[in-house]
């Protein structure tokens, strides 16, 4: 097994779990793991990016937009990277995501996000509408978590570090979709990382178990009525997988568990179903999901979807418009094109200065200027219609547009991520394989070229949104965030 042995403890509970399957699992170990990555819908469509991929790929077949790519090869290294097209991720990771009732203008919380491998795929689920809220209590990982978010381009995010208890008194009944990717054993990841069974032996999974069921119930609590939990590990443990299902329904008689898959979908061929077994007997546990290394191309992973009872007076009545094409605003978006929405009411806000607002009405994309907001010199546009908020350890609500300093503005990395190509009217597109888009993630100096006029620039690797330069006199200034270059 690659220099590695699995513990005789964990052997002999997958003996219990698996039967006569324990030879064919134990195999998969000898076997290296898969390495895939997710396109970020936001950016581009999977067909496009299978035009222009930089890595040879193939699709994951329960994964509309996942792929499997060889884990020699480096793609976080390329510039595409750099311009938010994918997230690298373990196929059977992209999973809970994917599967978690999305709906368009919903509001949806990823309570264990980060560094924001489920939260970055929500937030394109949600392709700009409705508010995506995600959660680490981990200060530092949650910073992780923001860069992530803001690289993908997602304009709808609040980006929190707090304890689930604390958010569940400003959120009681307030979301219709929940995530709850908890921390868990990690017994799924031992063929990926062999230092999760150090982790292991010293924790066990007794510990993750109290600490998904201490969780779970802010959860539940600030989820609305009608509205989807959907509870996910990767680990095989029956304690925290079926175990936590049990106390899900023992103690929380408004929820209840429902299929995560319809039957006989054949994107899902290998899956497992839950033991009943583990769970008390009970049936909904067949509803739940398992994934194991020696049935499908992925790690291990546990999935299982609750839905909080319809109240006779709030439902929530969720559908899924994951695939639906994205409303039209009618607001044009072809370069040069530019409206100019703010009238001089609004434009009399005198903490936003006539630079910024000038700068706002080349922004191809709408932003209504009641949702604007101006904190510590910093511009944000805000999602609708949010709770109190103040006294929660916040690092971002919404989409930074840019700072203030006296009557000058700057535009945020944050808002050139979350541009298009065609919603600027100043924009330098950089050869992908070329050495400038590199001398510009590296924030060197680059050349211009003729096409770009003073003032602030788009730089784009071929189409995409890098970050901006600033133009004067046919010298551009490097304008990438230093924090963000490529090493």
């Amino acid at each position: 097994m690659d220099g590695f042995s699995l513990p005789d403890s964990f052997v002999e509970k997958m003996g219990e779990l698996l039967g006569d399957e324990l030879d064919s699992f134990l195999d998969s170990y000898n076997e290296p793991h898969k390495s895939g990555l997710r396109v970020n819908t936001l950016k581009i469509t999977p067909e496009e990016f299978e035009r222009i991929a930089p890595t040879g790929i193939r699709r994951v077949k329960w994964i509309p937009n996942g792929y499997y790519y060889d884990g020699a090869e480096q793609p976080a290294k390329h510039p595409y990277y750099y311009a938010g097209l994918y997230y690298i991720q373990e196929p059977s990771a992209m999973t809970p995501a994917s599967l978690l009732p999305v709906a368009k203008g919903a509001r949806v919380l990823d309570l264990c996000a980060a560094p924001g491998g489920k939260t970055t795929e929500l937030g394109a689920r949600l392709k700009g509408s409705g508010v995506l809220v995600t959660n680490d209590i981990s200060n530092s990982r949650a910073k992780a978590l923001l860069k992530n978010t803001e690289l993908f381009g997602i304009k709808n995010a609040i980006v929190i570090s707090e304890a689930p208890a604390r958010l569940a008194e400003r959120f009681t009944q307030w979301f219709d979709s929940i995530l709850v990717d908890a921390p868990c054993s990690g017994e799924g990841m031992f063929r990926k990382s062999h230092a999760i069974i150090k982790n292991w032996e010293q924790y066990g999974t007794g510990y993750y178990a109290g600490l998904q069921r201490e969780i779970l119930p802010s959860a539940v609590k600030m989820l609305r009525p009608g509205g989807y939990l959907l509870y996910s590990t990767c680990t095989f443990s029956t304690e925290e997988d079926e175990g936590t299902l049990t106390f899900i329904l023992d103690n929380f008689p408004e929820m209840e568990a429902v299929p995560v898959i319809n039957d006989g979908d054949e994107a899902y061929e290998g899956f497992a179903r839950g033991i009943p077994r583990f769970a008390d007997g009970r049936k909904e546990a067949e509803y739940a999901l398992r994934i194991y290394p020696h049935r499908v191309e992925g790690e291990g992973h546990f999935v299982a979807l609750f839905r909080k009872k319809d109240d006779a007076a709030t439902s929530c009545n969720i559908e899924d418009d994951s695939g639906a094409d994205e409303e039209k605003s009618g607001f044009g978006v072809q370069k040069n094109i530019f409206m100019n929405r703010y009238n001089e009411r609004v434009r009399k806000n005198r903490k936003i200065p006539g630079q910024a607002w000038d700068f706002l009405e080349r922004i191809g994309f709408e932003i209504p200027a009641e949702r604007l907001v101006v904190r510590d010199q910093r511009l944000y546009l805000v999602p609708p219609e949010l709770p109190e908020l103040e006294g929660l350890r916040i690092l971002r609500t919404g989409l930074l547009l840019g700072e203030i300093k006296q009557e000058r503005f700057e535009p945020s990395q944050a808002l050139a991520c979350a541009l298009k190509a065609d919603e600027y009217d100043n924009v330098i597109e950089l050869d992908p394989e070329g050495p400038d888009v590199i001398r510009y993630l590296k924030c060197e100096s680059i050349e211009t070229g003729a096409s770009c006029t003073d003032g602030f620039v788009l730089v784009c690797c071929g189409p995409y949104p890098l970050g901006w330069g600033k133009v004067s006199k046919g010298r551009l200034k490097n304008k990438y965030l230093p924090g963000w270059r490529m090493m």
